[in-house]
Parts: C-alpha cells; sequence; structure tokens
C-alpha cells in the first residue's frame, strides 16, 4: 500500500528574516525536501499545507504576504496539491481527508512545522480518521516556549512531542530511513 505526503506550514515566516523564526529551520526544510523528492521520484501523491492566519492581532502568515508563502525549498509543482488553513489542524475545513481518500492510501508521511502546534494536532486528527502515520522527527522543528516562567528550548519541546505522538499516534523515523519504509 502507498503513502501520501502531508508537508505542513513549511512557510517563509518561519525561516531566518520571518515573523515567527524556529529552531533550525533550515535544517528541518532541507529534510522535508528530501521526502518531497523521495515522493516526487516515486510519484506519490503529496500535499502541501499552506497556513493563512485570520486571527485578529496575529503576527505572522498574515494574507497576501512574501511570510506565507510556501518556502522555495519545498515549493509545491503545479501538479501537487496546495491547502490552505486556518487552524492547527490541517484536516479542519481543507478537504484534506477527501482529498487523500480519492487516492485511497490510507498510510501517512506528515513533516513541517510546528512541532508542538500543528504537526502535533494534525497526526493527532489523522489517528481519528484511521491513517496510519508516520512523522518525519528531523523534517519538522519548533520553538523555545515558555511554562511557568521557564524557558523550554526548542530541542526539548520538539523530544517530549515526538516522544508523545510515538506509538499511539505515529510511527516516529528520521528522514534517512524513508526510502527503506516506501520500498
Amino acid at each position: 500500500m502507498s503513502f501520501a505526503l502531508i508537508l505542513v506550514d513549511i512557510q517563509n515566516d518561519y525561516f531566518p528574516g520571518g515573523s515567527n523564526t524556529l529552531y533550525k529551520t533550515e535544517e528541518a526544510a532541507k529534510n522535508a525536501s528530501m521526502a518531497l523528492e523521495i515522493f516526487r521520484q516515486k510519484k506519490l501523491p503529496i500535499f502541501h499545507i499552506q497556513h493563512i492566519s485570520l486571527q485578529t492581532g496575529a503576527t505572522f502568515f498574515l494574507p497576501n504576504t512574501i511570510g506565507n508563502e510556501i518556502n522555495k525549498t519545498v515549493k509545491p509543482n503545479e501538479d501537487e496539491t496546495v491547502l490552505v488553513k486556518h487552524k492547527p489542524n490541517s484536516f479542519f475545513e481543507t478537504g484534506l481527508h477527501e482529498c487523500i481518500s480519492k487516492t485511497g492510501i490510507k498510510k501517512l508521511i506528515i513533516c513541517g512545522m510546528m512541532t508542538h502546534m500543528c504537526i502535533d494536532t494534525t497526526v493527532r486528527a489523522a489517528k481519528d480518521y484511521s491513517y496510519e502515520t508516520i512523522v518525519l522527527s528531523d523534517a519538522c522543528t519548533t520553538k523555545d516556549l515558555i511554562w511557568d516562567n521557564k524557558n523550554i528550548p526548542a530541542e526539548t519541546v520538539h523530544n517530549v512531542y515526538m516522544a508523545g505522538l510515538q506509538g499511539t499516534f505515529a510511527k516516529i523515523i528520521k528522514t534517512n530511513e524513508l526510502k527503506k519504509i516506501l520500498e
């Protein structure tokens, strides 16, 4: 059975110089790009998710800005589906589930940004739709968070979310393991 690739919110505002720079964004995007090339070579379905913020007071992913554009590292080809979302869940009011259903695929590879928000929410939603999901941990990233007046480094945030998804919600792998899984 084939897989579909879902690339979540790999957009300019998360890169250096953007409105909400994340931890090691370029490294995560490079790994996402490797996954994208593998899917293109195998002619497997690819879905790009683009977040456009409609919230009052939003500071990034604002409509009609360079920051909300999908980064050149994973720029969609004309034959690849791009779905716009306005909430953390890539399935919520986007048509993603319907698009995947048309392919007959029940297995997903997910990567993108931010681990603690849109990746976590999307992976958990995929479980609700009964998809078998794999997350490319090194093709995802996040940012430092603050809780109880303590700084939690991005690497720790990322690792905790990967550990929380592992098993019940997804299998967590590195991008270099992807070719073997798709054989």
